[in-house]
């Protein structure tokens, strides 16, 4: 047996900024997660470390630099930037920036793996696809490590890298292609919001004990540049013992500090209007850019009242060539407040205005920006009682909920829907470190599994469903019904086979068939085996089918039949086995996004 890596280390894939942490496991019970300084240009020709890079990619024109204005302490691609100067370039040249690539990346309604980024570019400029801007970010943050521990390569150790617990199988999995074409073979998908109360654990130490007790429900709020995810973890009591289950997930909520940008943008270019100045769609993108660098330095500088913005001029009245504006504290807190943590009550859902029938290509961005109302949503939807589910501590993580003004809102709009008098209501737990939780956590869960410290558990937290067709008479026009049979009920532990030995059914096998799974954040109460036939829009949702030929000599184009077993294994990814009843042949399905499934 190989003898277990010597470093973990865990990597924060953020959609605004990426950090790595890690810790050696030979130092000692004591071992603590660290921060790696991340080397990375910081303007032409000068390399400096941050404890956070950038995840903004540049795409420069051919001679747009010196090679030397670009050159890092590694050998690097002369064609692309990453890190700091990407993001401060690519505010002034913003056709030619690739940001938000974690969203991209998530995104099922876009090529996932086609060289669409930057969205909207003029036709001279290169393309990637979300999955090889992951991998030059991942590439950098390993090139990054291996130039400060060369004798300990990154593809040598043990990685943990993090996802939002809102991804699907299909994100993961790109996810997981882009780690290994930067080379990193040995890596464990983590979910951000568990990663965000290990580090929580590793901050307190055996204090954790006395910070939280049986039958404290805590909610972790994770809002970063791209995504919203909550997550609802129970403290428990196993034989007098304190034990942690994560019970819930919410979905996929494409809502974070860029739709905050946006709105700041859009604040900014009216004051330009109101002047008689008109932005062009290609300044108006790079204002978008400008006001996230200043909502950033607003948020993390409590002293600071104003921020100066500069937008490169496109025509002849604007003097310099620039056009300067500012944005104002006040109207951070006055678009942030009232915008996106809203005060709503316990039974509101989510707004869902009409849309228009046509729509422009582009990211599933969520149609309310009330995150306290899809807050409302979750907790009413993890409910088995008829009851919202009702926290009674919160830990905040995300760059978003850094501003207090933000985190004291959701606080007071939480505590009204339990009717929690001032002091009694929603704990706040203090001690977080919303920039590098999420890496430092997911190196305390790299110990963990190594018996090193304490293991949150849960298991999925989504049931999963495989579409069976029903037998009927056929219809002209009309597919027959399709039936979900649960395979795998939400809060399987990971790495357990689950077997549906008493059902049997009909496997196409020898010509190309279509298989269809489904999923539920909210039926915690379906069985294995359990077969409906009707469901609600918001109870179950169809993922992206998987298109296979299995193969089976002499049986082409026959219906074999077969019993099913379902497995999900430790790196999250739904595996389906179709044995024969006759016990020749088995088949494997995999949720990933190769053209065709496995074939085993």
């Amino acid at each position: 047996m190989a003898e277990p890596a010597r470093f973990l280390v865990g990597i924060d894939l953020g959609t605004t900024n990426s950090v790595v942490a890690f810790a050696d496991s030979t130092s000692g019970d004591d071992v603590r997660p660290q921060v790696l300084p991340i080397a990375q240009l910081i303007r032409p020709g000068a390399v400096e470390t941050r404890t956070q890079l950038p995840s903004f990619l540049y795409l420069p024109a051919a001679d747009e630099f010196a090679p030397d204005a670009i050159r890092l302490p590694w050998p690097s691609d002369a064609d692309s930037v990453v890190g700091a100067f990407a993001q401060s370039r690519g505010a002034e040249v913003p056709s030619r920036a690739v940001t938000s690539a974690k969203s991209w990346l998530s995104s099922g309604g876009t090529d996932r793996t086609g060289a669409i980024l930057p969205w909207g570019a003029p036709d001279d400029v290169a393309r990637v696809s979300p999955v090889e801007a992951s991998t030059r970010y991942l590439r950098h943050l390993r090139d990054a490590w291996n130039a400060a521990h060369p004798e300990h390569r990154l593809e040598e150790q043990e990685v943990l890298l993090t996802v939002p617990a809102s991804f699907d199988a299909v994100a993961r999995e790109l996810t997981l292609q882009a780690a290994a074409a930067a080379g990193l073979d040995n890596v464990t998908i983590l979910e951000e919001p568990q990663a965000a109360f290990y580090a929580w654990i590793d901050t307190h130490g055996d204090a954790w004990r006395t910070e939280i007790g049986v039958g404290d429900s805590i909610l972790v709020c994770d809002v970063g540049g791209g995504t919203t995810d909550f997550t609802l973890i129970n403290v428990e009591d196993d034989g007098g013992q304190l034990v942690l289950e994560r019970v819930a997930v919410g979905d996929h909520i494409l809502l974070g500090g860029d739709n905050m940008d946006l709105t700041l943008a859009y604040g900014v270019r009216e004051k330009l209007a109101a002047r008689s100045v008109k932005l062009d769609e290609w300044q108006f993108r790079g204002l978008v850019l400008s006001c996230r660098d200043a909502k950033e330095k607003l948020l993390s500088d409590p002293q600071a009242t104003v921020q100066p913005i500069a937008i490169l001029g496109r025509g002849r009245k604007v003097i310099g060539g620039t056009l300067k504006t500012e944005v104002q504290r006040a109207e951070i807190d006055r678009i942030l407040l009232d915008g996106f943590v809203p005060h709503c009550e316990i039974g509101d859902a989510p707004q869902t205005p009409r849309r228009t029938a046509l729509q422009e290509i582009g990211l599933p961005y969520a149609a309310d920006p009330a995150i306290t109302r899809h807050l409302a949503r979750f907790l009413t939807r993890q409910s088995a009682s008829g009851s919202p589910a009702q926290p009674t501590a919160v830990l905040f993580n995300g760059g978003v909920m850094r501003a207090p003004l933000l985190r004291d809102r959701l606080v007071a709009v939480v505590d009204s829907w339990f009717g929690h008098a001032n002091g009694t209501g929603l704990r706040v737990l203090g001690g977080g470190d919303p920039e590098h939780a999420v890496a430092r956590g997911a190196v305390y869960y790299g110990l963990a599994r190594r018996g090193r410290g304490v293991r949150i558990r849960g298991g999925t937290a989504r049931s999963y469903y495989v579409g069976i067709e029903a037998a009927m008479p056929s219809v002209p026009g009309m597919r027959p019904p399709l039936r979900a049979l649960c395979v795998v009920p939400r809060g399987l532990e990971e790495g357990t086979d689950v077997d549906l030995p008493d059902r049997r059914f009909g496997l196409v096998v020898g010509q190309p068939s279509e298989f269809r799974f489904l999923s539920s954040s909210t039926r915690a109460d379906d069985a294995v085996g359990t077969l409906l036939e009707h469901w609600d829009d918001d109870e179950i949702v169809e993922l992206a089918p998987l298109q296979a030929a299995l193969e089976w000599d002499g049986h082409e184009g026959s219906t074999v039949p077969i019993r099913l077993r379902a497995r999900v294994n430790e790196l999250g990814v739904l595996e389906l086995w179709c044995i024969a009843i006759d016990g020749e042949r088995r088949w494997k399905l995999e949720f990933n996004v190769r053209a065709d499934v496995d074939a085993v």
